[in-house]
């Protein structure tokens, strides 16, 4: 067979399929991405039928997938909303880093894998999955809750520190030097700092630049504009993702709904072929000797990321409902675990079979933690004869319960819409619950 008619073949078919999953992993109720993982593991070197016409291409979807998932995330976010969560949300946030990445990086030390893996290792159990989160409060009906606010700032501080740890990562992984690897992240905290001045102060002047009422001139300048400016962060060592996730806070505005509305069909698209990129280059043969140190990884991480929850959560006011509510919806681990990887695999290639493991585990158990946390937790108080034995507390109807977890988000509040790397955006919050 011709090589172009193998490669059509060949990415016709991977195409329809990951369509077909993703619509059987809606009708379950179920993230795409481990569907997704497994069709690459299926297919790739070691799986039922390697594909090989369409590896090559398949590699350079999977680069325009990050790139698509960091510029997304970045459209989400406005310069001044992300330096507010960093002045209210730190505490969190480091507590959160202590919490979830000591038991990766501990882990990969324990395996022998050295410094670099434990790095590694550390962001993959470190980073809750932004696109499962939102597509789990859309389901559960949260988005007006009381600890939906906690939960967001805990993922943009996450977001946001990815823009420091990715290049530090990138540089320890090409063997940069002590001195190189310190370049490397003063170059990324300027260009941070430098594109945050620039959003905050001039903006309107950026978006400006950028409009246009032509659809496709729009799709077409704020997508090439993402691939230069990826580009020109790769060869600096910073990072393409983190290139196309500072494009994305810079523009803001309609031009950011324009974009956002513009790109989301081709993100999809992208981010799948990641994923199943991601599979393909797994063996599956690899996976079955690390299920127990994944396993045991993801329950601890579990517990470590509910605690997360719990203590932002409580630092905000929030009652005990909500705060166990917060803790649960965070376990779910997924596309940025899964880019760490795919940078980290070259250098450490044990790295990705137990990340696969690790990631599919939890991408199935998120969304059950995120329902039954908080009633187990209710259960337990109860038979322990707490004041909260009822299992009311926090949901604003029970006596007991405090001033703050009593009153619903004010509906005068700005509409916000979740960060969501997946198939599925929710709309934003209007109506509160409580």
């Amino acid at each position: 067979m011709h090589d172009t008619t193998a490669l059509l073949v060949e990415l016709g078919a991977v195409i329809l399929g990951l369509g077909l999953v993703g619509r059987f992993a809606g009708r379950i109720g179920l993230s795409p991405i481990p569907l997704y993982l497994l069709a690459g593991l299926a297919f790739g070197h070691g799986g039922l039928i390697p594909l090989k016409a369409s590896e090559e291409f398949t590699m350079v979807g999977a680069e325009i997938g990050v790139i698509l998932l960091l510029l997304l995330l970045g459209l989400e976010y406005s310069a001044s909303e992300l330096v507010t969560s960093l002045k209210t949300q730190y505490p969190s946030g480091a507590v959160d880093f202590v919490l979830n990445a000591t038991p990766g990086a501990v882990a990969a030390l324990i395996l022998g894998w050295g410094p670099v893996g434990a790095v590694a290792l550390a962001g993959v159990t470190w980073i809750s999955s932004s696109g499962v989160i939102a597509k789990v409060m859309t389901d559960l009906g949260r988005l007006g809750n009381r600890e939906t606010p906690v939960i967001l700032g805990v993922l943009v501080m996450e977001d946001l520190a990815m823009a420091v740890y990715l290049p530090l990562l990138t540089a320890m992984l090409a063997g940069v030097s002590l001195a190189g690897g310190s370049l490397a992240l003063v170059i990324a905290l300027g260009a941070v700092g430098f594109v945050l001045y620039l959003a905050l102060r001039h903006g309107r002047l950026i978006s400006r630049a950028v409009s246009s009422d032509n659809p496709e001139m729009l799709l077409l300048v704020v997508l090439g504009l993402t691939v230069l400016v990826a580009g020109v962060a790769q060869q600096l060592q910073v990072s393409a993702a983190v290139g196309a996730f500072l494009v994305g806070i810079a523009l803001s505005g309609e031009v950011a709904e324009g974009a956002r509305k513009l790109l989301t069909p081709l993100r999809d698209l992208f981010a799948a072929v990641f994923f199943v990129f991601f599979g393909l280059s797994t063996n599956p043969a690899d996976i079955p000797p690390v299920l127990l140190p994944a396993a045991l990884l993801a329950i601890v991480t579990t517990f470590t990321k509910i605690a997360t929850g719990y203590y932002a959560a409580r630092r905000a006011g929030v009652g005990s409902r909500g705060r166990w509510r917060a803790g649960g919806t965070l376990v779910a681990r997924g596309e940025f675990s899964i880019v760490i990887a795919g940078l980290a695999v070259a250098t450490e290639p044990r790295i990705g079979p137990i990340a696969t493991a690790y990631v599919l585990i939890l991408v199935i158990v998120g969304p059950l933690t995120a329902r039954w946390t908080q009633p187990l937790a209710a259960k337990i108080e109860a038979r322990r004869g707490s004041g909260d034995g009822d299992g009311k507390s926090g949901d604003g109807k029970s006596k007991g319960t405090s001033g703050a977890e009593k009153e619903p988000v004010a509906k005068s509040a700005p509409e916000r819409r979740l960060p969501s790397h997946d198939d599925l955006t929710p709309e934003p919050a209007g109506e509160t619950r409580e």
